[in-house]
């Protein structure tokens, strides 16, 4: 009876030490995603008044976890009658970080000053007419924020299940969990302060002596933070997207390890990022072309008539 407890033990203990290796390994490969959807989510909520940022982002956070209820399963279920798909998912979940990397990129190119500003006097306008149902505004806003959550969402899963493929259902089971609950409290709780930093920077700097310092300089660095992190998370989404694609292209991926033995010890140590960017930024720019050329050879909708 002893024996058959340790051995059961044993058996535990490595597979929570499979589940900790392995989450740590699909956090690392995720982490593009999670940069970018720092940026994003907290800039959903802007317009919003300064009380309700925190349950816009709990509204937000709680559609996060049902989308991850909904997207484990269906992970799951995939790796147990569809293994197949595993790969073709990790390449187009890849393709689409390259693609949304690219399009911050291009953005300027493609959305003129004139839109933008159009988009900001639109939420100023909203905030100061007394007629503008303001609740109906921020539903809006949780709406659009929980879809896109539920793309970088899809994107993290898919990482996650190509790391724990080969492993057995338990442990698939364990990490998807473990990842899905650690990116959305992580994320949510990081979004909360980012948001509320501006907050506390203008509290601290109605204060006096070092407080006040501190105040002005939190004021002052909070829009900084924000473009930071919008650029490491464009960055890291060519790195893994482009990394993706080129695990996915067996020759692609024999040429970069031939290229990184051959560049020596120094050099061959940072070759696989710098091709995995280059891959992410070409296949970011061919699907964004594809994706333009759909568009405008798509007819357009005609707007009925009032």
């Amino acid at each position: 009876m002893a024996s058959s407890l340790f051995v059961l033990l044993d058996d535990i203990a490595t597979v929570l030490d499979d589940v900790a290796l392995l989450t740590k390994v699909a956090a690392k490969k995720s982490a593009g995603v999670l940069g970018d959807d720092l940026a994003l989510n907290a800039q959903q909520v802007a317009g919003v008044k300064a009380e309700r940022e925190l349950p816009v982002v709990w509204a937000v956070a709680k559609g996060s976890m049902l989308n991850k209820a909904i997207l484990v399963p269906a992970a799951l279920a995939i790796s147990t009658f569809a293994p197949w798909a595993v790969t073709p998912l990790l390449m187009v979940g890849g393709a689409f970080l390259c693609y949304e990397g690219f399009e911050k990129l291009a953005h300027k190119f493609l959305h003129s000053k004139a839109e933008e500003g159009a988009h900001h006097a639109e939420l100023l306008n909203a905030r100061a007419d007394p007629t503008v149902d303001l609740m109906a505004v921020e539903k809006d806003k949780i709406k659009g924020a929980i879809r896109t959550d539920f793309i970088l969402s899809a994107e993290i899963i898919a990482i996650t299940l190509g790391t724990v493929q080969a492993s057995t259902f338990v442990t698939q089971f364990s990490v998807l969990s473990g990842i899905a609950i650690l990116m959305t409290v992580g994320v949510y709780g990081l979004v909360a302060g980012i948001v509320k930093l501006d907050d506390a920077g203008l509290y601290l700097s109605q204060k006096t002596g070092v407080l006040r310092s501190l105040g002005l300089g939190i004021v002052a660095t909070a829009p900084w933070l924000m473009k930071t992190l919008s650029v490491v998370g464009t960055a890291a989404m060519f790195l893994v997207g482009g990394g993706i694609l080129a695990h996915g292209i067996p020759a692609l991926y024999r040429a970069i390890e031939a290229l990184s033995a051959a560049a020596g010890p120094v050099l061959g140590a940072i070759t696989p990022l710098l091709a995995g960017a280059v891959v992410g930024v070409v296949a970011g720019a061919l699907v964004l072309a594809a994706v333009t050329l759909v568009k405008r050879l798509l007819p357009k909708r005609s707007v009925p008539a009032a």
